[in-house]
């Protein structure tokens, strides 16, 4: 009962779901590249879980927070504005915090993480803007907002599989993209 109690938080389901989501959403572009049940990389599943639960589910609530006291009206109009506001200052937090913070957790220096932030960012940020606006706008406009952390981990599935596919390129592939 106390557990269902805390579930009712929105960070606490927000923690909770990111926790499964993004491994799974790793273990996912894992077997699109080729790999079995044998053959997993479950330490960078691992990276995964504590990014998305520690990290991305609290930055997530706290933006969803910040823009609902900032916007509190649920409509179309204002929904397409906080999209387009978070495409313009959480995207590019978000993406250069997932390059930079996987790189080092990976083991890579922090100049060499910085390369990565370099290389991949644009892409990821370009890619972000054909996605998440459209994802934002149904959010911000009709999801409940003890609902909105859930709804966008279930959304982010697919993002971060993109996302692990990305950062699973080598350099030299980015360069060239």
């Amino acid at each position: 009962m106390a557990l269902i109690k805390r579930l009712s938080n929105p960070l606490a389901r927000g923690i909770a779901t990111y926790s499964i989501l993004w491994p799974t959403a790793n273990l996912v572009q894992q077997s699109l590249e080729g790999r079995r049940y044998d053959t997993f990389d479950y330490g960078q599943c691992v990276r995964y879980g504590i990014y998305g639960a520690l990290y991305v589910a609290p930055s997530v609530y706290g933006w969803v927070k910040i823009s609902t006291i900032m916007w509190p009206t649920m409509n179309l109009r204002t929904a397409l504005f906080k999209a387009i506001v978070e495409q313009g200052t959480y995207g590019p937090f978000a993406g250069v915090s997932f390059l930079y913070i996987m790189s080092l957790a990976e083991g890579m220096t922090p100049g060499e993480a910085v390369q990565e932030v370099k290389l991949k960012f644009p892409q990821t940020y370009t890619v972000g803007l054909t996605f998440w606006p459209f994802i934002q706008t149904i959010n911000f406009a009709f999801i409940p907002e003890r609902n909105r952390v859930p709804f966008i981990a279930a959304c982010s599935f697919l993002w971060t599989v993109f996302l692990a596919s990305i950062k699973r390129k080598d350099l030299h592939e980015a360069e060239d993209a």
